[in-house]
């Protein structure tokens, strides 16, 4: 499963785009997971938001995840759920998901990760690398050390969030990321599919240099 462009959408600073519309752009820029994040939205809103996601990404391939609402992401039919260190554990999430549901976590640390992994999280975000404002709860960059770190001692999937842009993208990879997931670097564009590409392009160049490099 590919993650080098995970998209999270977010209505408040995509220039009047709905959850949906953000979401068929970002897929024209060839984005390869999209998460729908909602923290004000209601429970059967987000789930009606979610089956129309649901029929766009079935279609094309797209890995759809619902954040923190495991019942939401059930309900409309999402690929996943990701969650949070204060959201459920992934082992018990495990035994309420259908088989085959991804299930990814954000962690901030080493223990964090490995733990995560051992309850069974199919990919991990470390979040947030660098500080960023798109997420008021993030708190404080952990920064390329420990993304490094957890990268070195977890096997599954590591994905980076928090204030990765065009700048900073390829050394997040060189750290050793396997995909970035990006907010206001996509979302709050004047083009949104355009920067898709854009940032994929560059984690894409900035995989196979690693790769090259050893």
């Amino acid at each position: 499963m590919a993650y080098d462009l995970y998209v999270i959408t977010d209505e408040t600073i995509s220039r009047g785009f709905s959850h949906v519309e953000i979401v068929r752009q970002v897929i024209a820029g060839r984005a390869d997971a999209i998460q729908l994040r909602d923290k004000t939205c209601g429970c059967r809103e987000l789930a009606r938001i979610g089956r129309e996601i649901s029929r766009i990404t079935h279609k094309t391939g797209t890995i759809f995840i619902v954040n923190d609402r495991l019942d939401v992401a059930i309900a409309c039919g999402a690929d996943g759920v990701h969650l949070g260190q204060g959201d459920l554990r992934v082992d018990v999430a495990r035994q309420i998901a259908p088989p085959g549901f991804v299930i990814g976590v954000s962690v901030g640390s080493v223990e964090e990760a490995v733990r995560a992994e051992a309850e069974g999280a199919d990919y991990i975000a470390v979040s947030p690398v660098f500080s960023t404002g798109s997420k008021q709860d993030a708190g404080p960059g952990h920064g390329l050390s420990v993304l490094r770190a957890i990268r070195a001692r977890v096997s599954c999937p590591v994905v980076a969030i928090g204030g990765i842009n065009l700048s900073n993208v390829e050394e997040v990879v060189h750290a050793g990321a396997d995909g970035v997931a990006v907010i206001s670097a996509v979302v709050g564009s004047p083009d949104i599919t355009a920067a898709a590409r854009e940032m994929r392009g560059f984690v894409t160049r900035a995989k196979q240099e690693r790769t090259v490099h050893g």
